[in-house]
C-alpha cells in the first residue's frame, strides 16, 4: 500500500512539476515585451515539491525552450530529477493577444493535459488540467523566472522552481 501511494504521488508530484515548468515560458500581449523570445535557449534551475504531510524534495531540472523565430509559439523540453523520481516534459504553447493556451505531456509517467490563463511581460496567472489541475503563478524578471504551483491532488499540494541561464 505504501508503495502504491508513493508512485501515486511521485506521478502527481512529476505532472505538476513538468506543468508548471511548461508554462513558465509562457508569452505576454505584444512580440516587443513577449518572453517567447526572451526564454528561448537553454535554462537550469532549482526548487522544492511540497506533499500534504508536509514533507519536500529538491529538484534538479534543465529546460531546452525554443520558438523557431514566431513570437507567438513556444516548444519546450523540460528534464527534472531528484534522488527518488525523474520526468521529461514536451509542450506547445500558443499566445493570442495576452490569452495563453496550450498542451503538454509528461513522458515518464504518461500524463497530458492542457493549460489556459492572462500573461502581461512579467507575471501570468493559468489554470491547468488534465493529469492535476490547479493554479499556477509565473513571475518573469530579466534572466529568471520563478513558477509557483499550488494543487489539490491527493498527496502533492504545490512546487516552487526558479529558473536561470
Amino acid at each position: 500500500m505504501r508503495n502504491l501511494r508513493r508512485a501515486t504521488s511521485v506521478s502527481a508530484w512529476t505532472s505538476a512539476i513538468a506543468v508548471a515548468l511548461a508554462v513558465s515560458a509562457a508569452p505576454a500581449w505584444a512580440a516587443s515585451d513577449n518572453p517567447f523570445v526572451t526564454l528561448a535557449g537553454t535554462w537550469g534551475g532549482s526548487g522544492t515539491a511540497r506533499f500534504d504531510d508536509g514533507k519536500t524534495e529538491s529538484l534538479r531540472c534543465k529546460g531546452y525552450y525554443t520558438n523557431n523565430g514566431n513570437p507567438h509559439n513556444l516548444g519546450l523540453s523540460i528534464r527534472c530529477a531528484n534522488a527518488s523520481a525523474k520526468l521529461e516534459l514536451r509542450a506547445n504553447l500558443v499566445d493570442t493577444n495576452g490569452a495563453v493556451s496550450g498542451s503538454w505531456e509528461e513522458r515518464t509517467y504518461n500524463q497530458s493535459g492542457t493549460v489556459q490563463g492572462r500573461a502581461t511581460a512579467s507575471r501570468m496567472t493559468l489554470a491547468i488540467s488534465g493529469g492535476i489541475t490547479g493554479t499556477m503563478t509565473v513571475s518573469i524578471s530579466g534572466g529568471t523566472h520563478s513558477v509557483t504551483v499550488a494543487s489539490s491532488g491527493p498527496s502533492f499540494k504545490g512546487v516552487h522552481i526558479s529558473m536561470s541561464r
